[in-house]
């Protein structure tokens, strides 16, 4: 049977950015990457906010995109981030995802240092590969 923990199907170079960064380049960086959102980081790896493309967006409309003194990721960041854990099980998280959480969690290792991102397609492809994995074997 497949391992179904976190970190055999999370993305271990995920996008990430760090408070400074400006937006413009950060926005740059989401849509090369095609991820809908990363985790912003601190000098030691600390998970200490999260950019959606949501955030972008509000920060896009409200005009401050183009202005001469450009946001930075720290401007439009979420402070609240939900982080899971490298070890956790797939099908606990698959729990959470249902309670209209985030699209992306930032994956940390015991250290609190970010290892990782899974998101909702990479939870879906591991409980697919574990039934049809089920279904093969009977």
């Amino acid at each position: 049977m497949r391992s179904m923990k976190v970190h055999d199907y999370m993305n271990r170079h995920p996008v990430k950015f760090t408070r400074e960064m400006p937006v413009e380049t950060a926005v740059a960086m989401l849509i090369a990457a095609s991820q809908s959102g990363g985790p912003v980081v601190d000098d030691d790896k600390q998970v200490i906010g999260f950019l959606s493309e949501q955030d972008c967006l509000a920060m896009m409309l409200e005009g401050t995109y183009h202005k001469e003194q450009s946001a930075t990721v720290a401007d439009c960041m979420s402070n609240e981030v939900v982080t899971v854990n490298s070890d956790m099980a797939i099908l606990d998280l698959a729990q959470e995802l249902g309670n209209k959480r985030p699209k992306v969690y930032p994956v940390v290792d015991y250290a609190k240092q970010l290892v990782g991102v899974i998101s909702r397609t990479d939870v879906l492809r591991a409980i697919d590969l574990h039934l049809r994995d089920s279904y093969a074997n009977h």
